[in-house]
């Protein structure tokens, strides 16, 4: 039960070094009431704007809602947008030292303007330029240091000319060198430039760009020219709000739809995959189960306007959603159980499970479930030895969001979060309780 869910439980911090493109995306939100007298033109009324780290930026504010350490590699210019990505990063406790400004390079700057929540409008500002010799030089005799604490690299490349082919080369082998993975979202038409790398992740038509095929080609034939034209174990092709596609040079494959409720904005999607990636095998999971957890990062992402940050808490929701299993806690799935509830209110239900499912219990979970009580409904199975139909019954209905069968793992899950309300049924009758610890004494 909770297979993913409690694969979550096992993640340890890690430490990413993620080395790239780094953006500013600005949004300029408003409502369009009219149009101008002057062009056959709608104007925008504006109302807010807002700055956020975007490219590499967004990999590292998605690596650290999701609880890593980051090392953050690129360059900024010596203007606004350039030292407010720098004092943004190091406020969020990103190691910045490797973030270096270049003289007479401009920061690049995406202006998103919005109206009623749908983009109308991107100005860009940017220039692709070459990364100076000096600087160059200067990351290359970093990296070892930089390297000596990272469990996974984490590669970034928005065509912008910081990511040299000597560059490149030496963070992918200094990174072999120490057995460390290397992901690249990659950009461009030539993917030989990441030889040695462990996962490339393009998206389709980056995908079909570099294997200079015709759309209508299939992905067996993509995926098959870009391991001939370049030396990577695995190939994930993201597709938008289509899921994505599994490659190993082995042959094998596999298809992953998008578990999405709604398609707001597919921007940032690339960046949230790519962070979910890198803390799953930073942490040894298997590349099938990576793929499916950074599947439904991407699934929450693309359900927000603009680059969305996503957090474990969001993942183990959405988990659950999944699967009605998925309500069910043991103490190894503890860890997604509290994400869940991180922030919100919650009351807790001791029931006898032997007892089957009456009426007047039925009754109380519509009761708890009102919506004057506004709170999770936590359903802790009292019994050392819970009847499983009944269990399987609790989990198909909509008033229980969670069950927990073990005394410990109530009691944890107090100590963290302390629920608002407790109570036990006795037959037929609802009795509150002033603690969680009496449960464990009737």
């Amino acid at each position: 039960m909770v297979k993913l869910s409690g694969m979550l439980s096992q993640f340890d911090p890690v430490h990413v070094l993620v080395i790239g493109d780094f953006l500013l995306d600005t949004y300029t939100t408003g409502k369009i009431k009219r149009m101008s007298p002057e062009a056959p033109v709608p104007i925008l009324h504006v109302e807010k704007e807002e700055n956020r780290p975007g490219g590499a930026g967004n990999v590292v504010l998605n690596l650290i809602s999701l609880g890593a350490q980051v090392t953050a590699v690129g360059r900024i210019g010596y203007d606004f947008a350039g030292k407010w990505l720098y004092d943004f990063l190091e406020e969020e406790g990103v190691n910045v030292q490797a973030l270096l400004s270049q003289k007479g390079y401009k920061t690049p700057v995406k202006n998103r303007l919005i109206a009623d929540s749908q983009q109308i409008l991107r100005l860009d500002h940017e220039e692709a330029t070459s990364l100076l010799q000096n600087l160059e030089k200067e990351l290359i005799q970093q990296l070892p240091t930089l390297l000596e604490t990272i469990q996974i690299v984490a590669i970034s490349d928005y065509g912008k000319g910081f990511l040299s082919s000597a560059l490149l080369k030496a963070v992918i082998q200094l990174a072999k060198k120490s057995s460390i993975p290397v992901i690249v979202d990659p950009k461009g038409e030539d993917f030989s430039k990441y030889n040695g790398a462990t996962v490339l992740k393009p998206n389709l038509p980056e995908a079909i760009a570099a294997a200079k095929l015709l759309k209508t080609s299939s992905l067996d034939q993509v995926a098959q020219v870009i391991f001939n034209q370049c030396c990577v174990e695995i190939l994930l092709i993201t597709r938008s709000e289509e899921g994505m596609s599994l490659f190993k040079r082995s042959g094998y494959t596999c298809d992953f739809s998008v578990p999405s409720k709604e398609v707001k904005d597919v921007t940032g999607a690339g960046d949230t995959v790519l962070a979910m990636m890198s803390i799953a095998l930073a942490n040894q999971m298997d590349i099938n189960h990576t793929v499916q957890l950074s599947n439904i990062a991407a699934g929450i992402a693309i359900e927000k306007l603009g680059c969305a940050r996503v957090t474990l808490s969001h993942i183990a929701q959405r988990l659950l959603e999944m699967d009605v299993e998925n309500k069910i806690f043991e103490e190894q799935h503890l860890f997604a159980l509290q994400q869940s509830l991180k922030d919100v209110k919650y009351t807790v239900l001791g029931v006898d499970s032997q007892k089957g499912m009456t009426t007047a219990l039925f009754s109380t979970f519509r009761k708890l479930c009102s919506k004057k009580l506004k709170s999770k409904l936590v359903v802790y199975i009292c019994d050392t030895n819970p009847n499983q139909e009944f269990v399987l019954l609790l989990s198909s209905l909509s008033e229980v969001d969670f069950i927990v069968l073990k005394s410990e793992s109530l009691k944890n899950l107090c100590k963290i979060i302390h629920p608002e309300h407790v109570f036990v049924m006795d037959e037929s009758e609802l009795i509150p309780l002033t603690h969680p610890m009496e449960l464990f004494m009737l």
